[in-house]
C-alpha cells in the first residue's frame, strides 16, 4: 500500500472533523432500515459507523441498547451492566442514549465514579472482578458495554457488548442483538423504553464504580511493577488522546514509576495527531505514521508506548529499534512470559490468530507449549483465558492479554495497558529491550518478513472466498516449496476462518474478504526474504483467483 504524501505529519485544520456537525447529525439524522449501510451491523468489535453517513446515531444506539436489555432478560442476566466510553466525539452522546434506555429498563448500570473515560480492559476487568465465583447460571452475573470505535477516525462512533465472560461477544450473541436492533429500527423504535438523561443519572438503578482505582491497584498482580520501579525504567506513555489518558498518570503515582504522560491532551478532533498512512487521523498505535511524534522522542525514554482510543491495543517503541512490529513484540512477550511466570499452569497453551507471524509457532515449540491457532477475533481466546488453558492470547493487530501472575484470569478482552507495561518489565528483569530480545529470537528461529496487501474482488467473489473449501485449491507448491496445509478452518478450534490459509515450511499466506471494501486482504510471510515474500504474494493472487473462478 502506498502512503499518503502527508503521512506522519501533524494534522491541519482541513483534516479535522466538524464536531458540532457530527453531534447534530447524531441526534437529527434517522437511518433508512432498508439500506444495509444504515443498519446496525456488529462486526468483530461491535457496531461502528459515522453519524455523518447515517450509520451511527441516536436511533441505532437506542435500538441496540434495548436489544441488549432484551438479550439480558432472555439469558437471565440480572446483575450490573458496566458502562464505559472512550474519547471519540460520538461516544458521549451514545453513552447518554444507552444510559437513558438501560435506566428505563431497570438495568443496574455502573458508571465511572469520576465521570471519566473508561478503557476497554478496565470494563473487562470490572466484569470479571464482579463475577468472580459466580456460575454461568447465576442470575446476578454482570456484563458490560464500551462505547468506542477503537482506533477509527474521529468522525466514527462505536458500541460493543461484553457478556458476563468479560470478552468480546461471540457471533451468536452479536447476531441476535443486531437483528433485534434492526427490528426496532424497522418499527420506528416502537417498544424501546427510554427516560430523560437527568432521570437516568439519578435513578436508583444507576450507581458509580471506581474503574480506574480498581484497575490500577490490581496491576501488580499481572505485571511485575516492583521490578520496573526498582530498575528505574524511564517510561514515556502516549495515550494518543484516548481513554487511558488519566490512567497512566494514576499508574505512575500509585506505583512510584518514572513515567511521563507524553501527550495528556484530549480533543475530539485529535488535532495533535500525525496522519496515518492514508492521510487520515487514526489512533493506530501499531502504525509508524500515526505514532510518528512518539517515535521521534524514543531517545528520551528507555521504553515508550502508545495506546489506541479505547486502550485495547499497544505500540512499543525502543531507542534501539523504534516502533516494534506487533508480531515481533507478541513473540517476545510469549517467550518472556512463559519462561518467567512460574505459577502459570504448566499445560497452558499459546494462543494466536491465523494471520499472526509463524515465528510465534517456532517460539511456542521451543517452549514445549501447545499452540492454539484461531480465526481473527479476540473472542476465540476467551474460554481459554477464563479456565487457564490459554495463558496468552494475541492478534497481529497489536491486541493481546495474558493471565495474572498466579495463573488466574486478568481480562478476557485485549489489554494494551498491561502489554505496554510488560515491555518495561522485560527491560527491568532482563536488562535488554524487547527489540533486542526479538533480534535474539531471529538468530535462533530465522527473521520473517511480513506484509498485508489488498486485491480487488466483487461482492460475489468475497462471498465465495468466505465459503471456500480446501478441495478448491489445486496448487501443490507455494513459492517453490511443497504446500504443507490448506486451511479454511482454524487448526486450533476448527472454527471457519472466513477465507483461506495456505502454508509451506518457510512461508504462508492467508486471504480474507474485506467487510467494508470490494477487496480481499492478503496476509503473507516468508522466512526466506523479501523476494520470496513477493513470490508468495503473487502466487496467493493466482491461487485465490483460480479457486474463485473454478
Amino acid at each position: 500500500m502506498s502512503s499518503h504524501e502527508r503521512a506522519g505529519t501533524v494534522a491541519t485544520a482541513a483534516d479535522l472533523v466538524d464536531v458540532p456537525a457530527l453531534i447534530t447529525a447524531y441526534y437529527t439524522v434517522h437511518p433508512d432500515p432498508s439500506d444495509p449501510v444504515q443498519q446496525v451491523a456488529f462486526g468483530t468489535s461491535g457496531h461502528r459507523g459515522s453519524a455523518l453517513d447515517a450509520a451511527f446515531n441516536d436511533d441505532h444506539i437506542a435500538a441496540t441498547s434495548q436489544a441488549i436489555c432484551d438479550y439480558r432478560g432472555g439469558q437471565g442476566i440480572g446483575g450490573p451492566l458496566f458502562l464505559g466510553r472512550d474519547t471519540h466525539g460520538l461516544s458521549e452522546p451514545a453513552w447518554a442514549t444507552a444510559l437513558e434506555v438501560f435506566a428505563a429498563n431497570d438495568v443496574r448500570v455502573m458508571i465511572d465514579s469520576q465521570d471519566g473515560y473508561t478503557p476497554t480492559p478496565a470494563v473487562s476487568h470490572a466484569i470479571l472482578t464482579y463475577n468472580r465465583g459466580r456460575t454461568t447460571a447465576d442470575p446476578g452475573r454482570g456484563d458490560g458495554v464500551v462505547v468506542t470505535p477503537s482506533h477509527n477516525p474521529p468522525r466514527d462512533g462505536g458500541f460493543k457488548y461484553n457478556p458476563p465472560d468479560g470478552g468480546p461477544a461471540g457471533a451468536d450473541i452479536t447476531g441476535w442483538i443486531q437483528d433485534r436492533a434492526n427490528d426496532y429500527l424497522r418499527q420506528e423504535l416502537a417498544g424501546v423504553k427510554r427516560i430523560p438523561l437527568a432521570r437516568a443519572r439519578s435513578a436508583d438503578t444507576t450507581a458509580s464504580y471506581d474503574y480506574m482505582g480498581t484497575y490500577v491497584a490490581d496491576l501488580p498482580n499481572v505485571v511485575d511493577i516492583a521490578a520496573i520501579r526498582s530498575a528505574g525504567v524511564r517510561i514515556g506513555a502516549d495515550p494518543l488522546g484516548g481513554a487511558s489518558v488519566a490512567y497512566w498518570g494514576a499508574i505512575a503515582e500509585a506505583h512510584g514509576l518514572d513515567l511521563t504522560v507524553v501527550n495528556p491532551l484530549v480533543d475530539p478532533t485529535w488535532r495533535f495527531m500525525t496522519l496515518d498512512w492514508d492521510g487520515k487521523i487514526r489512533m493506530d498505535c501499531s502504525s509508524p505514521s500515526a505514532m510518528a511524534s512518539l517515535i521521534g522522542k524514543a531517545d528520551q525514554y528507555d521504553i515508550a508506548t502508545g495506546n489506541d482510543a479505547d486502550s485495547d491495543r499497544h505500540g512499543i517503541v525502543t531507542p534501539d529499534g523504534g516502533l516494534m512490529n506487533p508480531n515481533h513484540f507478541l513473540s517476545v512477550a510469549i517467550d518472556y512470559l512463559y519462561r518467567n511466570r512460574v505459577d502459570w499452569p504448566g499445560t497452558a497453551a499459546v494462543g494466536k490468530t491465523v494471520v499472526s507471524s509463524s515465528i510465534i509457532d517456532r517460539v511456542a515449540a521451543s517452549l514445549e507449549r501447545q499452540l492454539i491457532e484461531v480465526p481473527v477475533g479476540f473472542k476465540w481466546f476467551v474460554p481459554g483465558l477464563i479456565d487457564g488453558s490459554i495463558a496468552f492470547g494475541g492478534e497481529e493487530s497489536a491486541g493481546a492479554s495474558f493471565l495474572r501472575r498466579d495463573g488466574s484470569v486478568w481480562t478476557t478482552d485485549k489489554d494494551g495497558i498491561i502489554m505496554a507495561l510488560l515491555a518495561s518489565e522485560i527491560l527491568a528483569v532482563t536488562g535488554t529491550s524487547p527489540s533486542q530480545h526479538y533480534r535474539g529470537l531471529t538468530d535462533e528461529f530465522g527473521a520473517p518478513v511480513y506484509a498485508r496487501v489488498d486485491a480487488p474482488a466483487t461482492r460475489e467473489q468475497k462471498a465465495r472466498l468466505k465459503d471456500l473449501s480446501p478441495e478448491q485449491v489445486t496448487a501443490t507448491e507455494l513459492a517453490g516449496e511443497p504446500i504443507t496445509a490448506t486451511l479454511t478452518r482454524a487448526p486450533g478450534n476448527d472454527a471457519p476462518i472466513g477465507g483461506l490459509k495456505v502454508c509451506a515450511d518457510n512461508g504462508w499466506f492467508a486471504a480474507r474478504p474485506s467487510g467494508t471494501e470490494d477487496v480481499y486482504k492478503i496476509y503473507a510471510e516468508s522466512f526466506l526474504g523479501d523476494e520470496h515474500l513477493a513470490r508468495i504474494q503473487a502466487e496467493a493472487r493466482d491461487v485465490v483467483s483460480a479457486a474463485l473462478t473454478d
